[in-house]
């Protein structure tokens, strides 16, 4: 018995070739047809709606209630504290603000803290729709010609929240809701019928095509350049003339069938349940054949 034949240092330097030229091609798929489809599956055994995955962030709105003139004059900062999330809470949250030159706080609130005009409240956590109105004293230590601009410097305010895509909580819920769904079955032939007869229609189509033209005559090349249309033009364009081909109003194929009175009235080919599925189904043929074709 022989022994197995080993590559030489030539084939191992082109395997190496090989495999760095598709690399890049590999990493465009995994980036744009795998993570994708990993990033579907993961949500759907999430217990989350849409709402869920916009992560929500502490807002704060301030004002100054009473009006600082002399040295001495007291007032009251308001700060309106929202957490806008319905359903999500919102952990650790703090609160910073710098006052104006000329002020200074009062008795503070047991979760502040301030000095030389710089404030932070630890707020601690919120729970969803949390709302709260801060007020906190502060003292003019210095005449004002006009109202001091609380805005010039705003509070910020900042919190941890963690997306409920990484915690632990996992459900089947969807996947029962989608099956106990009225619509499931409809959805579920609508798939199937696109799927395989769009496939083997394309496929077929594109087999008969390539029988046709296996042989030479003259204007064979235009001609086949011509079945490459479909697959080469923008879908955009296409899309669009094919609704306008069939528009049941100022549609070109209404129009000869009413002219030839074949039908009695025009035909509303995308509007129609069962004839939509249809002529989606023939658009997807039409749209791939040319690749079975080549």
């Amino acid at each position: 018995m022989s022994a197995p034949i080993t590559p030489g240092p030539l084939a191992r330097r082109e395997a190496r070739l090989a495999w760095s030229l598709l690399s890049p091609t590999l990493l465009a798929v995994a980036l744009v047809v795998v993570l994708p489809l990993l990033a579907v599956f993961w949500i759907s055994f999430k217990p989350v709606g849409l709402s869920d995955l916009h992560v929500p962030a502490p807002r704060v709105y301030e004002r100054l209630r009473g009006s600082l003139e002399q040295p001495g004059d007291t007032a009251l900062i308001e700060y309106r504290l929202t957490n806008p999330s319905p359903n999500q809470g919102i952990g650790e949250v703090i609160m910073r603000d710098t006052l104006p030159a000329g002020m200074d706080f009062g008795e503070l609130d047991p979760r502040c803290e301030a000095a030389s005009g710089q404030l932070r409240c630890a707020l601690g956590d919120w729970p969803a729709k949390h709302r709260e109105r801060l007020k906190l004293p502060v003292l003019a230590t210095q005449a004002w010609a006009e109202a001091p601009d609380l805005r010039a410097e705003p509070a910020t305010i900042s919190g941890q929240v963690r997306s409920p895509l990484l915690d632990s909580e996992w459900t089947l819920d969807n996947f029962r809701r989608i099956f106990d769904s009225a619509q499931f079955g409809d959805v579920l032939f609508a798939t199937f019928f696109y799927t395989v007869v769009g496939t083997i229609g394309a496929l077929l189509v594109g087999m008969f095509a390539a029988l046709i033209l296996d042989t030479s005559f003259r204007g064979q090349g235009a001609l086949r350049g011509l079945l490459l249309f479909p697959y080469v033009a923008p879908v955009i364009a296409v899309a669009f003339t094919w609704v306008t081909l069939f528009d049941p109003f100022s549609g070109s194929l209404n129009a000869l069938l009413l002219k030839m009175q074949l039908i009695d009235a025009p035909i509303n080919f995308f509007g129609e349940r069962g004839l939509a599925l249809v002529m989606v189904t023939v658009f997807e043929i039409w749209r791939y054949f040319p690749l079975s074709f080549l």
